[in-house]
């Protein structure tokens, strides 16, 4: 099962979130919740539930830099 581990407020954001965590080796996937015509909008940051401890971890460490 997937679980959110993060929010994105836009695709941008969301791929760059994946980057990190793919790069720790963990799986992600991206869901678009909404979206208007300028690419803002939510973008769920998913990793399976047994991953989701360790990508908040990662989040942590690295959401200052993004």
């Amino acid at each position: 099962m997937w679980t959110v581990v993060y929010i994105a407020p836009s695709v941008t954001v969301a791929e760059k979130i994946k980057e990190v965590l793919s790069t720790e080796g963990l799986l992600v996937t991206l869901k678009t919740v909404e979206m208007n015509q300028d690419g803002r909008g939510s973008v769920e940051v998913r990793v399976p539930e047994g991953e989701a401890e360790e990508a908040h971890e990662i989040l942590a460490e690295h959401l200052g830099r993004l």
